[in-house]
């Protein structure tokens, strides 16, 4: 071997090196991540609820760090929700939709994309839904929609008020029909929960979108959403180029989405289990007394039919 080809074997073990890049379970791995001025330690950003100090982005985290924040640091009980059988259609793409369930089990640790939790927030007993974003993009189907079910008729058992912590792109269409009836089921539970006097309060966080927004992110009796997140329907994109103009720099934001009337409260994420916790005492004070009217009317209503016959 001559001096001239070890100098281009050389060249291209450094011009590998350079462009070779980290897998992702590397970059899951890791002790760092990436945010406005470049990498921060994960226990830094950790100690501040996961939320850049200097540009005070509100980064993605887990359903059980969700509750952690909510109800006080393992403060809670975590429900074993019902699991459907996998694959009712035999999907297959690039690769099994079987293979995608299981690549997504392993790597989140949940049997799907949902998790439901009990605890208490200002003394209150409050049953909550929340999605992992890293379990197939915390799209819907039919074992989210059950897991939903099972939150909202434990909250309907037990007297609680129900929170949904929203993000997801959509319904998962490897379930195809099976996954677009989510959008109803979910319906029909939140109107029984609402039809029990039961608050139903929408927690909005990045990204939600699709099918998630156009059912039970946007029935909540109040929608909060953290700063920033992603709110939308269609994509930024497909609108624009159906619209044919430019669109606002912020638009899908939860701060312009606000102004639109979709969003009530925009709140940051230190602050949520108190600002929760004011609007839930407030609610149940008001449905105690649209209760005890009721009552109050239907006993005056059968005094009259008593006194009529």
């Amino acid at each position: 071997m001559n001096w001239i080809t070890k100098i281009i074997k050389a060249g291209e073990k450094i011009k590998t090196a350079i462009h070779k890049r980290a897998s992702k379970e590397e970059i899951a791995k890791s002790d760092w991540t990436s945010c406005c001025k470049g990498p921060i330690l994960k226990k830094d950003l950790e100690k501040n609820l996961w939320v850049c100090p200097d540009c005070n982005k509100h980064h993605r985290i887990k359903p059980n760090q969700r509750f952690d924040i909510l109800f006080g640091k393992n403060n809670y009980e975590i429900f074993k929700t019902p699991i459907p059988n996998d694959d009712p259609l035999e999907w297959k793409d690039s690769k099994p939709y079987k293979d995608r369930l299981k690549s997504a089990r392993k790597k989140t640790g949940l049997d799907c994309g949902m998790m439901v939790a009990c605890g208490n927030i200002n003394n209150i007993k409050v049953t909550a839904v929340a999605s992992d974003f890293d379990f197939l993009g915390a799209s819907m189907a039919s074992a989210e929609g059950e897991a939903f079910l099972y939150g909202i008729q434990h909250a309907i058992e037990n007297k609680t008020p129900f929170i949904c912590i929203s993000a997801g792109g959509g319904m998962r269409m490897m379930e195809s029909l099976i996954s677009l009836s989510q959008m109803t089921r979910t319906t029909l539970a939140i109107n029984e929960l609402k039809s029990n006097n039961l608050p139903y309060l929408v927690l909005i966080t990045d990204p939600t979108a699709g099918g998630i927004t156009a059912s039970y992110a946007m029935l909540g009796d109040i929608h909060i959403a953290e700063p920033g997140s992603l709110i939308a329907f269609a994509g930024k994109r497909v609108i624009q180029g159906t619209v044919k103009e430019e669109l606002p720099e912020n638009f899908q934001t939860s701060e312009y989405v606000q102004k639109t009337g979709f969003v009530d409260l925009i709140v940051e994420r230190k602050d949520l289990a108190e600002k929760i916790g004011t609007l839930l005492s407030i609610l149940l004070k008001k449905n105690s007394v649209i209760s005890t009217e009721e009552n109050e009317t239907s006993e005056d209503s059968q005094s009259l039919t008593r006194a009529a016959s």
